[in-house]
């Protein structure tokens, strides 16, 4: 096996989305598996919108692509940078008049 090696697993995933005036999300859950750093999770056959006022709650199958030993390393070395661009806010002075 090669250290950049990605192995294939197929699971089940729980698929929940709402738009209303009052909450507006959509979760994917895939169930069965414990997602580590680098993994990729494809949802297959999921709905991509509702309706507003509507919500939908559904279970589809998904992929999920196991990264590699470099591939989780990476993404743990680089994620301390996409979490700095979290905090990234920016606020205009303004003037007194």
């Amino acid at each position: 096996m090669s250290l950049s090696h990605r192995h294939r697993v197929e699971v089940s995933c729980f698929v929940d989305i709402e738009q209303t005036a009052r909450n507006f999300y959509a979760h994917a859950v895939p169930e069965n598996i414990d997602l580590r750093p680098g993994d990729v999770v494809t949802v297959h056959d999921a709905p991509s919108s509702v309706d507003f006022g509507q919500s939908l709650s559904r279970t589809c199958r998904a992929t999920v692509l196991r990264a590699g030993p470099i591939a989780r390393f990476w993404t743990r070395a680089t994620s301390i940078f996409a979490i700095v661009d979290l905090y990234e806010v920016g606020f205009d002075a303004k003037e007194l008049s």
